[in-house]
């Protein structure tokens, strides 16, 4: 290969390696939103108004948050229909409302679990959603709380689900605990707790956590 060759070869080939990992990235997020839209598609006519729906998120604090309850379950929301869309209502930053499909696909392989109100329906009537609807719409814009704090000033992705089902329906979906009793010893789930906290670590707050709503009798799986 003469000199002049590789010349014009190697900035090219550098150009491409830097290139590389973002359109990799690219690739891999249209997969997954394809493969979403795929699993919304089939899951759809299943679906009903006040459905739980959980995933294992990719955010910092996930993987403490998997650690602490010994779930891969890290992230829930509740979905409603808007027109033809089914939309997820969650708290994030802020409390709002994401479609089902970039949902999906925002989470671990795009995998999620729907559940639903055991005896949904006779409890969840037309007036019983409208109830579940209001309910969360209190909350929209909150700030999400990165204390998992059980005040109403800010609020987390279960609380918010556990707060909106005791409001509109009266039942409690998964048995509260204290932070106390969470499995804490892990390394990742010390440095989390030392960022939020410090020293004062709140270990009597009430806490609802996606495992226990998840896990709860008042339950059935849907998919």
């Amino acid at each position: 290969m003469s000199r002049r060759i590789l010349l014009l070869l190697v900035p090219l080939l550098l150009v491409a390696a830097l290139a590389y990992p973002r359109l990799h990235r690219r690739y891999v997020r249209l997969q997954q939103s394809r493969a979403a839209e795929t699993a919304v598609a089939r899951i759809s006519p299943q679906l009903h108004d006040g459905d739980l729906i959980f995933q294992t998120s990719t955010s910092a604090q996930s993987q403490a948050i998997q650690l602490a309850t010994h779930s891969p379950y890290s992230h829930c929301g509740i979905l409603f229909r808007r027109g033809q869309e089914w939309r997820v209502f969650e708290a994030v930053q802020p409390v709002s409302e994401t479609s089902l499909a970039a949902w999906t696909a925002r989470g671990q392989d795009g995998q999620f679990v729907v559940k639903r109100l055991r005896d949904a329906a006779t409890v969840l009537t037309p007036a019983a959603v409208q109830r579940l609807r209001a309910a969360g719409e209190q909350y929209r814009g909150k700030s999400y709380d990165l204390y998992f704090g059980w005040s109403d000033e800010r609020i987390y992705c279960s609380e918010l689900l556990w707060k909106m089902y005791r409001q509109a329906t009266g039942r409690e979906i998964g048995q509260l605990q204290t932070l106390g009793e969470f499995d804490l010893s892990h390394p990742a789930v010390q440095a989390k707790l030392q960022e939020r906290y410090g020293r004062h670590i709140p270990l009597t707050e009430k806490v609802i956590s996606p495992v226990r709503m998840l896990e709860s009798p008042e339950l059935v799986t849907v998919r």
